[in-house]
């Protein structure tokens, strides 16, 4: 049986999904605005017209102190107060009208006198009367963003608002000005609307990497050129997507590729830019790996296409995490590369148990040391005189299998044996596990099971006061605190007896 063929045919674009509201901006510069209102909520309002550029009208009896500096910090006449209710013809030439009125009778009829006017009207917290809304802005101006929930639920649009602030760089305004500045002088160097659309997007790319420098002439030859590559190492914490810095999010979402490491979460690579190639480059002790060298030539192929390559790495990129190397082989390149700092495995296992690790009863100070080398044992290098200090809060990273070789060296150094330590693994993940033991205890322990997971052990006096800050809104963690109390303390956590009714 042959089946019938057809010809290529066009599909019909999207429809536009239905609105709860038609997003418009509306030009009210040069033009009057009436807000009937002395409160503060009318001052905002009566702030963000000026922002725009309109004359503002303040029509109210009385006035609180939040309109009354708004009008005497304004020496250019763009607002004035006029003492007394509004009138009919208040509304007369207006381009726009906002009012804070109490009473609903007064309201219904402010409304109804705006829109006779034929003067878009809004009367604050009463949707009923309003022709349209003002919501959370994001503002790079002449960049606007406004978002709206349709008056549903006002805390969500500022939720949402800074989500947004977070990832747009403050320098963008000025790219948006620029691009108001030489859209006619595009047009006419770039008849061509395909050169043209090119541009625009060299333009846009360039926008969110660096603020603009330089002459419009000199930007648009710029702009207009293929970006250079670069390398931004970017700390991806331990885990959480929510300890991410806002520059590393920035860079996640202008990287065009992303080189990450088996213990970046899927939650991290979640914020990266859609369009991004995503590589695993992991190297894990013992198991199969990337090797280093090759992770360097892949950096410097892609930068040299002109990419912008996130190089993510769980934790901090300056701790234990091979950055030195990179950055030497980036540089020898000519390749510019930028670090973005990242919360490291143990500050965010501190933060866990709420103990500090400089806390001036019992430390005067921190280090962090490599629980291996190369091979997989201990480093013999180390200063372990140096380290069995029991004013000095201790932290190896990925001593896992050498804990009870780490124990027996400090412990001949004359550390005590009921010195607090802290094992932790998944820091900063939904299966992070907090334990507690002594000095001793981890002498007696064989190889610690990792469960996938790099273990941080922590040893010092600083860890024998994680109980203290256990609370019962924290179920999960409380009961890991008081699961570390009751192993280094030998005895049942104070606060898990009065939580049970006991003791």
């Amino acid at each position: 049986m042959r089946l019938a063929s057809r010809k290529p045919a066009e599909a019909p674009p999207p429809r536009m999904r239905p609105l709860a509201k038609l997003p418009v901006f509306l030009d009210v510069a040069g033009q009057r605005a009436v807000v009937a209102g002395g409160s503060a909520r009318a001052a905002w309002k009566a702030e963000l017209l000026l922002a725009a550029g309109a004359r503002v009208e303040v029509w109210a009896e009385t006035i609180e102190p939040e309109t009354a500096s708004l009008i005497s910090a304004r020496t250019d006449g763009s607002i004035e107060h006029y003492p007394q209710r509004w009138q009919a013809d208040t509304f007369s030439g207006a381009a726009v009208a906002f009012a804070d009125i109490d009473d609903a009778s007064e309201a219904r009829a402010f409304a109804a006198a705006a829109r006779a006017a034929g003067v878009p009207v809004n009367v604050i917290d009463k949707p009923a009367l309003c022709q349209f809304q003002v919501g959370a802005i994001v503002n790079r101006s002449p960049i606007v963003i406004g978002i709206s929930t349709s008056g549903a639920a006002p805390v969500l649009g500022q939720a949402i608002r800074q989500r947004i602030e977070a990832l747009l760089p403050p320098w963008l305004s000025a790219w948006g000005e620029l691009a108001r500045r030489i859209r006619e002088l595009t047009t006419s160097k770039l008849p061509d609307a395909l050169q043209r659309r090119q541009f625009w997007e060299c333009f846009a790319k360039r926008a969110f990497a660096a603020p603009p420098s330089g002459n419009d002439k000199d930007l648009m030859r710029f702009a207009a050129a293929p970006p250079a590559g670069r390398v931004t190492l970017v700390g991806a914490g331990p885990g959480d997507a929510e300890l991410l810095t806002v520059r590393a999010i920035r860079a996640l979402q202008s990287a065009d590729v992303i080189l990450f490491d088996d213990l970046v979460s899927d939650d991290v690579l979640e914020l990266a830019r859609r369009e991004a190639r995503r590589l695993l480059v992991g190297k894990r002790g013992r198991r199969e790996s990337c090797r280093q060298d090759d992770i360097n030539a892949l950096m410097v192929k892609l930068a040299r296409q002109g990419k912008h390559v996130v190089r993510l790495k769980s934790g901090d990129p300056m701790i234990f995490g091979r950055a030195g190397e990179e950055i030497a082989i980036l540089e020898a390149h000519g390749i510019e590369v930028t670090v973005v700092p990242g919360i490291t495995a143990a500050l965010a296992a501190a933060a866990t148990l709420r103990a500090s690790l400089t806390h001036r009863d019992h430390a005067h100070s921190v280090r962090f040391i490599t629980g291996h080398s190369r091979d997989g044992t201990l480093p013999e290098d180390l200063d372990w005189k140096g380290l069995a200090d029991p004013q000095t809060t201790l932290v190896f990273y990925m001593g896992g299998r050498t804990a009870p070789d780490i124990a027996e060296r400090l412990l001949s150094c004359g550390l005590a044996a009921s010195t607090p330590v802290m094992i932790a693994a998944g820091v900063g993940r939904a299966d992070e596990h907090c334990s507690g033991t002594t000095l001793g205890g981890l002498r007696m322990m064989a190889q610690l099971a990792d469960g996938g997971q790099p273990v941080l052990i922590g040893v010092g006096r600083a860890f024998a006061a994680a109980h203290h800050r256990t609370d019962d809104a924290t179920v999960g963690l409380g009961s890991a605190r008081c699961s570390f109390w009751n192993e280094v303390h030998g005895r049942d956590c104070p606060h898990a007896l009065g939580a049970s009714g006991a003791g």
